[in-house]
């Protein structure tokens, strides 16, 4: 029969073998985290090349490269207001080397217009901070009998004045429903299937008007093309700034500003998270960076902790759903 001390020597083995097992977990879990990112990162892009987001993308992935060492190649993964592209991000490996660059429409609107989206933005994928922002802008024909938002809401009484976007189920869509629901007037939405032939016809004067995106019209506004009657911010845009915000036209409700954000599968480790966010921050606020997307109407938006996207998540994700029921709007292919 072992004696007291005898049970004591083994007790103090054991538990020190213990403590060395942990150690070395430990040192192992942090010389994992400190080789991360040891092989080129993919950001995915759930939109074709040239609209907003993968705009975006390309500005900010070779100097989030420089921050992380490793480079960062965009993947455009297009389709169903980039259902596509984000399912993709949730199905890959959680290992910080597939990410995704998001934004308000497929990030907290879909869950509330996709009667059977394959996967819930707030659950199966970990937010890492908001990277930019810009302003829808109204623009119309300049043949449209109206110069500011209020003499178009004042048209809007008198007949029907149709606003295309670029799809159903969007932040333009939704931005159009607040237009129509705080203007009381006969505003109608009518869809396209992308910016570019929403904006065509809105050159083209088959429609009066259209709201997307800021850079998306920029050119066309310059060139005299479309006529920009207002930001729907509660600031002017710094590229545009003697267009009128939505308040200053009669409408302070009407606010809606497209933000882009970088997500993970979940499950990423929170070492890899953490990494990710200090260089996006970085990358987004360089001065070249902040030259560049100003250049085409975004700024940098970006959030304090990873933990407080995804508290700014939540709350965009109510509030937008509020106003998807309230108008009934439903995505379509």
């Amino acid at each position: 029969m072992p004696t007291a001390s005898t049970l004591s020597s083994v007790r103090r083995r054991w538990l020190g073998r213990t403590a060395l097992a942990a150690g070395l977990l430990g040192l192992c879990a942090t010389a994992g985290a400190q080789a991360w990112p040891s092989k080129p990162i993919t950001l995915v892009v759930g939109f074709p090349p040239g609209g907003s987001n993968d705009i975006v993308a390309r500005i900010i992935a070779p100097r989030l490269g420089q921050e992380l060492g490793v480079p960062v190649v965009v993947d455009n993964r297009a389709g169903a207001n980039a259902t596509i592209g984000t399912e993709y991000t949730v199905r890959a490996a959680p290992d910080g080397y597939t990410i995704t660059l998001g934004s308000a429409s497929p990030l907290a609107i879909s869950p509330h217009t996709y009667p059977k989206l394959p996967y819930d933005p707030l659950k199966d994928l970990a937010g890492i901070t908001t990277v930019a922002a810009t302003p829808e802008l109204l623009a119309i024909n300049p043949k449209v009998p109206a110069t500011t938002l209020a003499e178009l809401v004042a048209l809007s009484k008198t007949r029907d004045v149709t606003i295309s976007s670029s799809g159903n189920g969007g932040l333009p869509h939704l931005a159009i429903e607040l237009l129509k629901s705080e203007s009381k007037g006969r505003v109608v939405h009518v869809p396209y299937k992308g910016a570019a032939p929403a904006m065509a016809d809105a050159v083209g004067g088959h429609v009066d008007g259209i709201l997307v995106d800021l850079p998306a019209l920029y050119t066309m506004v310059n060139e005299g093309k479309l006529r920009a009657v207002a930001v729907t911010q509660e600031r002017r845009a710094s590229v545009m700034p003697n267009v009128p915000t939505s308040a200053e036209g009669g409408l302070p409700s009407v606010l809606a500003f497209n933000w882009f954000a970088v997500m993970a599968p979940a499950k990423t480790p929170k070492p890899v998270i953490d990494r990710l966010h200090a260089a996006l921050v970085a990358a987004v606020h360089a001065p070249d960076i902040k030259a560049s997307l100003a250049k085409v109407g975004i700024e940098p938006f970006t959030q304090a902790s990873p933990e407080a996207f995804n508290a700014f998540m939540q709350t965009e994700s109510v509030r937008w759903g509020k106003v998807a029921k309230a108008s009934g709007a439903v995505a379509t292919e």
